[in-house]
């Protein structure tokens, strides 16, 4: 593909910050083309689904081949095609009981419960997928079959855990800064490594707040936390506004400050974790928290990684017109109007980037912690300008962009976050 000529991602050549791009990097043939996977359930298994399902790649991670091609067969010969439908998730639920009860047959009868581990998190992710594109509970409940999906996940991947050596905590932790329509708990999962002591002192660990994404939550990032836990870091996995759990006000672009200082307050009380050495991850549409964190929080936070991440540009109104038919698996627009609390698409088309654009609100204007941005130059989610933009604004930033890569930059995305992570953990001496 040639590369197209673009302006300057914080002027339009007139002084006006922000502007459209004349042509997206991604390329106009790109941007305007519609995937062949959005021509219904067997496009989307056939062309985008089969070949990361047979290799248990994201979002079948934890899966198994074998446990998911009878359900899109099924899917296929019955002709849903509609992700949303309470149809497509109730064709998954007859699977992932099976692979629970076999689980639950390995955990009574087998010394071994390793095994019953690797079925439990194959039947989270048969849950996991029956619950996509999207669920929330802010301000209600969006579709009660994904809910139940949702709640039995959880369910399944606490029996996961229970073979573990480092054990999972579910924590409510306090909603200390909560205000208007906020809700009192923040939903939490803690894996932290045993404490240690340096000399006659115990020693906190280092932490990762991993921030999860629109699809993707606190029980879909094992491999994640097992990767912190290696290096000695703790991990506290938190959905963002408007998924899941999440009890921040999803229509208040300001309820995330509130809801990480709540975090944050938390860590420091509880004991365990060096606050010296607190980092973020946010993932996908959770890097814009990452963004709006490493400002806000710049004081109490060693680093930020956003990956996959917008800030401005991925609220474009053009570029929301096309966003649908790039590679996100179903409608983007749907789910994202839902999560920042609109009540349709047309209204979150017309008033979301005035409403939650970090350079709108001046976010990335002010000084940051060190943020590392990394993606895909043919992100067709979230536009690779977004991550180019920060450059133009506030403190000095890092990045490793991927040439030719869809959204998050995989698959070579994890061997620029890791290496970058552990030298900025490794900056900060442990106190004795």
């Amino acid at each position: 593909m040639s590369p197209h000529k673009i302006q300057e991602p914080g002027n339009d050549g007139n002084g006006n910050a922000g502007s459209t791009p004349k042509h997206w990097i991604m390329g106009d043939e790109a941007f305007e083309a519609r995937m062949p996977h959005h021509h219904g359930i067997k496009a989307l298994w056939e062309t985008k689904w089969e070949f990361p399902c047979s290799r248990g790649l994201y979002p079948f991670h934890d899966g198994k081949f074998e446990d998911f091609e009878p359900i899109f067969a099924h899917l296929i010969k019955h002709n849903i095609n509609d992700g949303t439908s309470r149809n497509y998730t109730n064709a998954f639920f007859e699977k992932a009981e099976s692979l629970t009860a076999l689980g639950d047959l390995l955990a009574t009868e087998c010394k071994d419960k390793r095994e019953a581990s690797r079925y439990y998190l194959r039947a989270c992710a048969v849950y996991r997928i029956a619950r996509f594109p999207y669920i929330t509970a802010y301000p209600s409940i969006n579709c009660p079959v994904k809910w139940r999906a949702w709640e039995a996940q959880k369910k399944v991947y606490r029996k996961a855990a229970r073979t573990w050596a480092v054990p999972l905590e579910e924590i409510d932790v306090p909603h200390a800064h909560a205000m208007g329509n906020d809700r009192s708990h923040i939903p939490t999962y803690v894996r932290a490594p045993p404490p240690q002591k340096n000399g006659k002192n115990w020693r906190g660990c280092p932490a990762v707040i991993l921030m999860t994404g629109l699809d993707g939550y606190r029980p879909d990032n094992t491999v994640r936390c097992e990767e912190f836990l290696a290096r000695g870091w703790a991990a506290v996995v938190v959905e963002i506004p408007g998924t899941a759990d999440c009890p921040a006000d999803s229509a208040d672009p300001e309820s995330p400050d509130r809801l990480w200082t709540s975090l944050l307050d938390w860590m420091e009380q509880d004991g365990r974790f060096d606050m010296a050495r607190v980092m973020v991850w946010g993932l996908s549409s959770g890097g814009y928290y990452a963004i709006r964190v490493a400002h806000t929080h710049k004081e109490r936070l060693i680093g930020s990684v956003a990956q996959g991440a917008g800030c401005h540009y991925f609220y474009d109104r053009e570029w929301l017109e096309r966003a649908d038919g790039h590679e996100y698996p179903f409608k983007l627009t749907p789910a994202m109007a839902k999560k920042h609390g609109f009540h349709s698409v047309g209204e979150y088309k017309a008033g979301v980037q005035k409403k939650f654009s970090l350079l709108e609100a001046g976010i990335i204007q002010k000084p940051s912690t060190r943020l590392l941005l990394i993606n895909g130059t043919l992100d067709g989610l979230m536009p690779i300008e977004d991550s180019m933009m920060l450059f133009e604004y506030g403190s000095p930033k890092e990045a490793r962009f991927f040439t030719g890569a869809l959204h998050m930059g995989y698959p070579l995305a994890n061997s620029a976050v890791y290496p970058w992570m552990e030298s900025v953990m490794e900056s900060v001496k442990t106190i004795k």
